[in-house]
């Protein structure tokens, strides 16, 4: 199954900003009935056949963050504007999305790439740029879509909120 990212709307039926028992229901919907995980928790994440987790986080009843974790099979692909972010190398997808939009090293995480406009972040655990063979590094773990103000720092949440009143 494709799972199509659509910063900063979501991803599938999950939506930005619905009510957590729409999120639940949604996630639940993502669930491979066939092959249920017991890593499974409702309301947080599933785990589809092909090892693909998919996590929500609501805050005050509201959905505020997707996560897609890479998956250990090809079965299901996580796409940003056609680029495969779990099949391509990290570098390789940083280069392609660089190409729709600004995607910046994290200040405090060199493994890790904000495209802040997009509210979309590209998390591994370490860089292994020229080790294809250290899958850890070599290519992204975690795929976040976020709402607005997600990756604010608390003096732009200040402005962010000075500005909408």
């Amino acid at each position: 199954m494709d799972f199509d990212l659509a910063p900063p709307t979501g991803v599938g039926p999950l939506r930005i900003g619905m009510a957590r028992h729409a999120a639940n229901a949604a996630l639940d919907s993502l669930r491979d009935l066939s092959a249920v995980s017991e890593s499974d928790r409702p309301g947080q994440h599933v785990f589809r056949p092909g090892g693909l987790m998919i996590s929500i986080h609501c805050v005050r009843d509201t959905l505020e963050a997707i996560e897609l974790g890479r998956p250990s099979t090809v079965t299901d692909r996580v796409l940003f504007q056609g680029v495969d972010v779990f099949a391509l190398a990290a570098r390789e997808v940083v280069r392609r999305v660089g190409e729709f939009t600004c995607i910046k090293e994290d200040p405090d995480d060199a493994a890790s790439f904000i495209a802040q406009d997009l509210l979309l972040s590209f998390w591994r655990p370490f860089a292994a740029d020229d080790e294809p063979e250290e899958e850890q590094g070599y290519y992204f773990n975690s795929v976040l879509v976020a709402q607005p103000g997600y990756y604010d720092t608390p003096a732009q949440a200040a402005e962010r909120l000075q500005q909408s009143s």
